[in-house]
């Protein structure tokens, strides 16, 4: 039975790295549920790692709005032009994915923006940035989980 688990708890943590691309899946939630199991079924985990997993879980929604208002702001982008890019994220994740998540913030805050500025190229720069906003965001998110995964497995063998 302990095999199963830790089948089941390792299947929920590769899961959470598959949302990172797909992000209909909701990676840190799988992270959630394989210290659930952990917790409930196989042994107890320490304050350290509960309080770790709070933390970092903050920081990773942080990581995408963060990410898209940062790059877009720096870019020139209006504080609409932030906003869709923050829609376009959501939507994205159920348009065509995985691709979705990219092409639709780009569409959608270079359209904002060429609507506020009248400026095609100035646009173009600005949705861009949507671009590196979601690439850095999804290392910082991956960066993010394999640490809350490391504090797991430290706290489970040897504490």
């Amino acid at each position: 039975m302990d095999t199963l688990l830790w089948i089941v708890i390792i299947g929920f943590f590769l899961l959470s790295f598959v949302g990172l691309i797909y992000p209909v899946i909701p990676g840190i939630l799988m992270v959630w549920l394989g210290f659930f199991t952990y917790q409930f079924f196989l042994g107890s985990l320490g304050f350290w790692s509960w309080g770790s997993l709070i933390v970092l879980t903050v920081l990773i929604f942080a990581a995408d709005f963060v990410a898209n208002m940062y790059f877009v702001e720096r870019r020139g982008g209006s504080k609409w032009g932030g906003r869709m890019a923050i829609v376009g994220l959501i939507v994205g994740a159920f348009v065509v994915p995985p691709f979705g998540i990219i092409i639709v913030p780009f569409v959608l805050v270079f359209i904002t923006e060429y609507v506020i500025r009248n400026d095609v190229n100035a646009a173009l720069k600005i949705g861009t940035g949507t671009v590196f906003a979601f690439l850095s965001s999804t290392v910082a998110k991956f960066i993010i989980q394999v640490t809350i995964m490391i504090v797991f497995f430290l706290d489970v063998w040897f504490f």
